[in-house]
């Protein structure tokens, strides 16, 4: 039964295509939108736009940007002799988050999944390639999820670049903070265990 109208209906559906909304969100976000003043209506549909016309990815590790170089990348203060490898934009902005890391990265964009019927042409790993042969690297950290895929995909790397004499290391993974050891898979906690450290 329609009970709002093409319009409004238009803009739920339009809304719950976003990953994550479902019809209950969509129907939420949908009027507060209507609610909202109309400039700030504008200033959003604007912020999209421009975003989707705008954003591209950095020419040298293939975060979104919207300049040549991401931020990270033009950076002279970031040692560029350290390039973390990541899945995600979002990745590189946790690790960002916490503040420590000083290095550069390498976004894939994805990761190898044959099930999903993504190959290694299907990420940015020969442009990770390139970059080592190009610029003087003395580290290659691997910081792909502890997923099934993610695992394949560092290991698949860590092939490739071994050979050249780049360090390449893999961040170690386990038991979250707060954890509780009986409820923590095999796989994290051998992970744990062999990225232990000296106290």
């Amino acid at each position: 039964m329609d009970i709002y109208g093409e319009k409004v209906n238009r803009l739920i559906g339009e809304l719950g295509r976003l990953p994550g909304i479902g019809g209950k969100t969509a129907q939420r976000l949908a009027f507060h939108i209507i609610n909202m003043p109309e400039e700030q209506v504008e200033s959003l549909s604007a912020a999209i736009t421009d975003a989707k016309k705008n954003i591209r990815y950095c020419k040298s590790c293939y975060t979104i940007t919207d300049q040549e170089l991401c931020p990270v990348c033009a950076s002279p203060k970031r040692n560029h002799k350290l390039i973390m490898v990541v899945e995600t934009p979002r990745d590189l902005a946790a690790y960002e988050r916490v503040g420590q890391y000083q290095g550069v990265y390498h976004v894939l964009n994805g990761v190898i999944n044959p099930a999903m019927g993504i190959g290694t042409g299907d990420i940015r790993l020969k442009e990770l390639i390139l970059r080592l042969e190009r610029e003087d690297v003395e580290e290659l950290i691997i910081a792909t999820n502890s997923s099934v895929e993610g695992e394949a995909t560092a290991m698949y790397i860590s092939k490739l670049v071994k050979p050249s004499g780049i360090k390449v290391t893999r961040i170690a993974s386990g038991v979250p903070v707060g954890g509780d050891l009986e409820c923590i898979d095999e796989v994290t906690l051998l992970r744990a265990l062999e990225g232990r450290t000296l106290l």
